[in-house]
């Protein structure tokens, strides 16, 4: 029994109530094992997904190599085109998907909405490179020569996203290398397979709609430990994309690295706001309730240590507790809800499990705390917790709305301390002082790929490079330059003389 007539918008977004085709080859099927979708608002079953079979990946896989030479061979500003109309076409839908990813990931309306508008801003991102990508043409020593760089599409692309952004993330990554010429198969998260499907559904209409084979973007929904462990032990891919844990990252990086493949890996963030002395208050305040409790505690970004200057310290905890007690909880499809529930029960169980550890560790609990009974959903009580900047567990992620403040002195420690961490992705300093700031910016200060001044730690544009260093595997998506990393390069010297010079003015003969 499922909850689906509950949700007009479902049926505008192509989805049945039970048995949902989970694989697309170019053609929708699905023969695997039945996967029940929750609304973590109450744990209610909102439609059933059939997944993948083993043996249907090679169908996958085999439609995309059919479809990778005509795509590749596609000019670059066609295929622009192309990724163009798929940003319409999910504009189109913004009001219906941002629904979707409320009732099945959790978050609140008013933050879906902003991650279709990210898929949607990197789909027009992704239009102007295409016409864009370039190479250098660079001087030769040799007379009559010239040395350059092509780049050309890896061929296949394999993206395995997480349930956090279980929209955005594809457009990212499969926005940018589409108008790099590549093929793509995506793996969503099995817990937001819905999402998947209606994002897919999108796509393939825009694809047959313009002559242009729809297994372009293959989809295959089903666990990391089949279809997963698939793709990243199949050589034909050029590019493996995950965004999840680091230990699962661990695993794929050891997997591929070893066949000499490309990653692309968004992995553990572990990041701290650290105020000094002449921070602005009201501006801390709203960051750090923004990255503390934005999606309840599970974006990558999100703040999870919090270093105040001792002169600032109890005035930013008391207005902060004055702050958290104003959170509206409950059900992220309602207005005026600021925090929905946890994605899984498992993650309610990491957040009870975590606070137990933490005061093992001498933690001490100063607002929040609580598992909270709503409706039978996934929901927690967001939670400041003090404890000193050394305590083991502080150096772990807890993927759930825990934020750790820690009192400092000296504004050096504060800068270690943010570095002390095995993850590296986003980090934040609050001054007025420009010293403290280009020090923060430059090799004494912050090791994260993610390195801001004055704003949260969370709320990244999609015209910057995201990812980060160390644990968090090192990886780099959307803006900049990501998009060399969906391509190979080629160095080249052409003669167009009629002598043969050797460079570094060898004579052979």
């Amino acid at each position: 029994m499922t909850t689906f007539n509950e949700y007009p918008f479902l049926a505008e977004l192509g989805i049945k109530a039970e048995n949902n085709d989970g694989v697309f080859n170019g053609k929708w099927g699905g023969s695997g094992d039945i996967i029940k979708c929750l609304n973590p608002t109450n744990n209610k079953v909102i439609a059933t997904v059939r997944g993948a079979a083993p043996e249907e990946y090679e169908t996958c896989i085999q439609a995309m190599l059919a479809a990778k030479e005509k795509w590749a061979l596609t000019p670059a500003p066609r295929r622009g085109e192309i990724v163009r109309l798929i940003g319409s076409a999910i504009r189109e839908k913004i009001e219906p998907l941002s629904k979707l990813i409320s009732l099945e990931m959790g978050k609140i309306y008013i933050e879906a909405k902003g991650e279709v508008q990210e898929f949607i801003d990197v789909c027009d991102y992704a239009t102007g490179l295409s016409r864009s990508i370039n190479g250098q043409v660079m001087p030769s020593e040799r007379p009559n020569h010239i040395l350059m760089e092509t780049w050309n599409p890896l061929g296949l692309v394999g993206i395995i996203t997480a349930f956090n952004f279980p929209c955005a993330v594809l457009g990212w990554n499969a926005a940018i290398s589409m108008i790099c010429g590549n093929v793509q198969l995506w793996k969503g998260a099995s817990t937001t397979s819905l999402i998947t499907l209606a994002v897919s559904k999108i796509i393939e209409k825009v694809l047959v709609e313009n002559d242009v084979d729809p297994a372009v973007c293959c989809v295959l929904i089903g666990p990391g430990r089949t279809v997963g462990e698939q793709m990243i032990q199949d050589k034909r891919f050029g590019l493996i994309s995950f965004t999840g844990s680091t230990e699962v990252g661990r695993r794929i990086s050891s997997t591929v690295h070893g066949y000499f493949g490309k990653t692309i890996l968004e992995l553990g963030g572990n990041n701290a706001i650290v105020v000094a002395e002449d921070a602005d208050v009201e501006l801390v305040l709203r960051a750090v309730l923004f990255a503390s409790v934005g999606t309840t505690g599970q974006r990558c970004t999100t703040c999870r240590r919090l270093f105040v200057h001792e002169s600032l310290y109890d005035t930013v905890l008391e207005r902060l507790a004055k702050a958290y007690k104003t959170i509206k909880i409950g059900n992220p499809l309602e207005e005026g809800v600021l925090v929905g529930p946890l994605h899984t029960q498992g993650a309610v169980k990491e957040f009870t499990e975590g606070l137990e550890e933490i005061k093992k560790q001498g933690g001490k609990v100063v607002i929040g705390g609580n598992k909270l009974d709503i409706s039978g959903g996934n929901f927690v009580e967001p939670t400041v917790v003090a404890i000193e900047h050394d305590a083991p567990i502080v150096k772990t992620e807890l993927f759930v709305p825990i934020l750790y403040i820690m009192k400092f002195k000296n504004l050096d420690d504060a800068f270690a301390w943010n570095n002390e961490v095995p993850q590296g992705l986003s980090s934040s300093l609050f001054t007025n002082n420009q010293k403290n700031i280009f020090k923060w910016l430059g090799p004494t200060g912050s090791d994260c790929g993610i390195v801001n001044v004055n704003v949260a730690t969370n709320g990244a544009e999609i015209g910057g490079a995201f990812g980060g260093e160390k644990e968090t595997g090192g990886g780099r998506e959307s803006g900049s330059d990501s998009w060399k990393q969906y391509m190979r390069r080629s160095t080249n010297t052409i003669n167009y003389g009629n002598t043969m010079p050797l460079s570094q003015g060898i004579n052979f003969n």
